[in-house]
């Protein structure tokens, strides 16, 4: 037997179908058939059978509840027996919040919504807040959707899903270290006079493997919280789109690859610009800046950004290029004489960081090209799970929030160009070395 929501589904698709042969005799300017007719008649037959199903259902649930609902209390009823806001749709919530606080109130001897979604996870359906809900659909991709504009790095990369019938993905590429002799991994073309002998090449291929790993968040809410559904939903999604935002770009940055995605700094395509002679610890200079844009792939300077750490800062705009007797300043700040909302060097846009390690190391200032240079696949956006009992004697509920996602950089080695040689390799990523 099916649950109420399919037969649902089941007329939905029923009606469209008998929908479609209307549409098709309207677009081909004829008459029903015959055919035509005898099968809409019997798709609307079904839905009419279907149909008393449903109602039956759903008189059924509707008497079930009144009959669980817990008699008034005489003294003000607590979080377990509290009734919950009125059921506005059967099958769906209006809110996470309104979800989140459902899931609460199905607690041992307290009520379930019909709409919550049991998802056992180990300790059996018995106890429903034992083994958990999941997240209704729309509300968990609403709070991907979230995370990734909470991120600044995540939604400058190339994103890619990986289908629920897969952990991971590879990728098709051109293995391609230098261009100095060939290109595009062994391709190469040549000038030749006529009846002369040809020499044969080919490309050379790579693949690039995402594996999905876990990223976990545990919410802690009281009782008192749980009981406002408006206050709770803002706390929940905010708070965790931003953290899992901050996590997932700090993998982008600075991650091992091992259990999380493989950060930049970590990559074997980083290009690291070594300091100046007799250059200070702890110091940026305008030489550095003109040697790490000229280590960067040319077709990536307009789709690059400048990553700093903000105790750097205050060196970026005391930065200037003597000329003459004078000076051009390198670092132009918002507005002013760029006019412009952001900082720039170079014209290209400068974002203050927390991820980026602190003045002096490898990675306090760093020109990406994320759109071209950094891929990222996940699947399935986030995944809720919630248990009363962790915290059962605080008054206490535990949320869980799972993300699956791995990403890693397009490139495994920085590039040796045609012309310059394999002491100027270029890149995505460029970082200048430690100045120690």
């Amino acid at each position: 037997m099916k649950t109420l929501t399919q037969y649902r589904e089941d007329i939905k698709n029923l009606m469209k179908k008998a929908a479609d042969i209307d549409a098709k005799c309207v677009a081909e300017n004829r008459e029903i058939t015959e055919a035509e007719l005898a099968l809409k008649n019997e798709m609307l037959d079904t839905v009419e059978d279907i149909s008393k199903i449903v109602v039956a259902m759903a008189r059924q649930d509707r008497i079930q509840r009144n009959l669980d609902e817990p008699e008034p209390a005489l003294t003000k009823p607590g979080p377990a027996n509290q009734k919950l806001p009125e059921i506005r749709d059967k099958d769906r919530f209006a809110s996470f919040g309104e979800q989140l606080a459902a899931v609460m109130m199905a607690r041992p001897g307290g009520r379930i919504d019909p709409r919550l979604l049991n998802a056992a996870t180990g300790m059996g359906e018995s106890v429903p807040a034992d083994g958990g809900f999941l997240v209704q659909q729309d509300f968990a991709n609403d709070l991907l959707t979230q995370v990734f504009k909470t991120g600044l790095l995540a939604p400058k990369c190339r994103r890619m899903q990986i289908s629920s019938a897969a952990n991971s993905i590879k990728i098709n590429g051109i293995d391609e270290t230098s261009r100095a002799a060939s290109r595009s991994g062994g391709i190469i073309s040549y000038w030749k006079d006529e009846a002369a002998e040809k020499t044969a090449s080919k490309p050379k291929f790579r693949q690039i493997e995402l594996n999905l790993h876990k990223l976990i968040g545990l919410c802690y809410s009281t009782d008192e919280l749980l009981n406002d559904t408006t206050a709770l939903e803002s706390f929940i999604k905010a708070a965790f789109a931003a953290e899992f935002g901050f996590q997932i770009d700090e993998a982008i940055i600075s991650g091992t690859g091992a259990g999380q995605p493989l950060g930049v700094l970590n990559a074997g395509c980083l290009v690291s610009v070594a300091k100046e002679a007799g250059q200070l610890k702890e110091t940026i200079l305008a030489e550095n800046i003109m040697k790490m844009r000229s280590r960067l792939f040319a077709s990536s300077r307009q789709s690059s950004i400048w990553l700093i750490n903000q105790n750097i800062e205050p060196q970026l705009h005391s930065m200037s290029l003597a000329v003459g007797t004078g000076g051009v300043p390198v670092y132009m700040p918002a507005g002013g004489l760029s006019n412009l909302p952001y900082d720039t060097l170079y014209g290209r846009p400068v974002l203050p960081i927390e991820q980026c390690p602190t003045l002096g190391t490898v990675g306090d200032i760093i020109l990406a090209d994320f759109t071209n240079g950094y891929i990222i696949g996940e699947k399935g956006g986030i995944k809720s799970d919630m248990s009363i009992h962790v915290k059962f004697e605080y008054d206490e509920s535990c949320f869980r929030f799972v993300l699956r996602i791995d990403g890693q950089p397009i490139r495994a080695t920085a590039l040796v160009p045609a012309k310059g040689g394999a002491d100027f390799t270029q890149s995505h990523f460029i970082a200048l070395a430690t100045r120690a």
